[in-house]
């Protein structure tokens, strides 16, 4: 044994001799040329090509390392046997990823390679403004030679779009609103955001089914349809029109898309924008994969339809002039040229100009009470896409609340109390909002609810009866309480300037026969 580690050390004299005489004959610079030239040769041999991803690309972050971590999160939570955990700022999920120093194989259209995080220490830093982490990390991915091109012009390519899709799931969705007067926040952004947490998605929206069918497919067409609008010389974008009276769900049609999609929503406060050019500016701040939502817009832009404007020379002018905001002044009102200027024109190209086009994968979606107030030219194809009418209360939606609040499945109730239901709602024209506020309010007993929700509409059916021998078929007595209804939601939702509201106001308020009243007192007066 003694001889045994006598042998050894006089072979470790030897080495350390050699290493020496080498350091003494061969300088560093012809050692890197060896090691250089070792490295190409085995590199010829080879059948495989390695590409290095750092965290950190210079002093920025490298945006593809951040993608590669999110796209293997989806296939290391299945495969992997040893996983790091992550959880990003404002998002709701927990993403997996692949250890320190660990190594996972994925495969793309049938070609296999391999992804190893490599994570080692940093050697020590002089002093920088910006001191970088101690760990040194990265992806390195070893591909075949012949599969060279398909992974650098499609797989990369793929990473990111899936990364992309994985953060949007991931992350809190935003409800944005463009600040008031146009002005800026401390990152120069006109707009301000808060987490949208609304809870209403298709499954208990309240409306027919088969309605809600070809909504969703729609929408999930216009999602999947990248190839299909960059073919055909589309902008990438869709507009819905939303109307029906007060209270049939407007709102929540517009969180139930925005939920379906995983899209932001940008509520634009129309009466905040002074100009067109400032209405660009805010489109050109819009993130792709996003709604953008104009509620009630007949109460925040005149655009009444131009044939009752009248004809002569100047229906061209009309057309791009009529159209301006609301309590906005046109050079002859209170303010000045303080008040706003928004033309018809300007939303026209707003929704579908050369500016609607600056980004992608957008949703225009536009609310009304009363659709028969906007300009024809608003409602056609390529603006409003789709025009989705909400109605009263009807059977099929009644069994979507009836299941929202008491847990009832269609087929619980009673063959009597069923057809009694189906007989009453039609007469009865109650908006799910009024149906749900009953049902809310006995939930504690179903059987009451139930009762009382049926009592309700027989009531409201009843009082419908007479209004319409009384009064011919309008029904104006309960168009008025819709009307004011709507006029407190606004005026509550969007405090503006006083003399900007009140014109507001007034603008939604007056009826064809007030204005011809007000021209008789003219005439009276002068």
């Amino acid at each position: 044994m003694k001889e045994y580690w006598t042998s050894l050390a006089s072979l470790l004299g030897v080495l350390a001799f050699c290493q020496s005489l080498l350091q003494a004959v061969f300088p560093p610079e012809l050692r890197y040329a060896f090691a250089k030239l070792f490295n190409k040769m085995f590199h010829w041999f080879s059948s495989y090509y390695y590409f290095d991803i750092t965290e950190i690309d210079g002093v920025n972050t490298n945006e593809l390392y951040n993608a590669v971590q999110l796209y293997l999160s989806s296939t290391v939570s299945i495969t992997g046997t040893r996983l790091s955990l992550t959880r990003a700022l404002n998002s709701s999920a927990i993403t997996f990823g692949l250890s320190n120093n660990d190594c996972m194989v994925d495969n793309f259209n049938g070609v296999t390679v391999l992804w190893e995080h490599v994570v080692t220490q940093r050697q020590n830093q002089s002093f920088s403004w910006r001191p970088l982490p101690e760990e040194k990390r990265g992806f390195t991915l070893r591909i075949k030679k012949k599969d060279k091109l398909l992974i650098l012009n499609n797989y990369l390519d793929y990473i990111m779009e899936k990364a992309n899709e994985i953060r949007r799931k991931n992350q809190d969705r935003l409800l944005y609103t463009n600040s008031r007067g146009g002005s800026l926040d401390s990152r120069g952004h006109p707009w301000e955001s808060v987490p949208f947490k609304h809870p209403s998605t298709f499954e208990t929206l309240a409306m027919d089914p088969k309605t809600k069918r070809e909504i969703m497919d729609d929408l999930m067409d216009f999602a999947n349809g990248q190839n299909f609008y960059q073919k055909t010389g589309r902008a990438w974008k869709r507009g819905y029109l939303l109307y029906g009276p007060p209270g049939t769900g407007k709102s929540s049609m517009i969180a139930a898309m925005a939920n379906y999609l995983g899209y932001d929503i940008y509520d634009l406060e129309l009466t905040e924008v002074h100009t067109n050019s400032e209405l660009r500016k805010l489109l050109m701040k819009t993130s792709s994969k996003s709604i953008i939502v104009i509620e009630d817009i007949d109460c925040s832009i005149n655009l009444t339809n131009r044939k009752n404007n009248g004809g002569g020379g100047n229906a061209g002018r009309n057309y791009y002039e009529s159209g301006e905001m609301r309590g906005g002044v046109g050079g002859s009102g209170e303010e000045g040229g303080g008040g706003n200027s928004i033309t018809l024109s300007g939303l026209l190209n707003f929704t579908d100009g050369l500016w609607s086009c600056c980004g992608s994968e957008r949703i225009f979606v536009f609310t009304t009470n009363h659709i028969e107030k906007l300009d024809p030219a608003l409602l056609r194809s390529g603006r409003m896409d789709m025009h989705i009418f909400m109605s009263h209360c009807s059977f099929p939606a009644l069994n979507i609340l009836l299941r929202n609040y008491l847990g009832y499945e269609e087929g619980d109730l009673d063959e009597e109390i069923t057809r009694e239901f189906e007989e009453v709602l039609e007469k009865a024209a109650m908006t799910p909002a009024d149906v749900s506020e009953v049902l809310i309010k006995n939930r504690r007993d179903k059987g009451n609810a139930v009762m009382e929700l049926l009592e309700a509409l027989k009531a409201r059916a009843e009082r419908r009866k007479k209004k319409e021998s009384n009064g011919g078929g309008e029904l104006e007595e309960e168009e008025d309480e819709e009307e004011e209804e709507e006029q407190e939601k606004r005026a509550l939702e969007s405090p503006k300037d006083e003399g900007s509201c009140d014109l507001v106001q007034d603008s939604c308020k007056k009826s064809d026969e007030e204005d011809d009243q007000k021209q008789d007192d003219d005439i009276i007066e002068k």
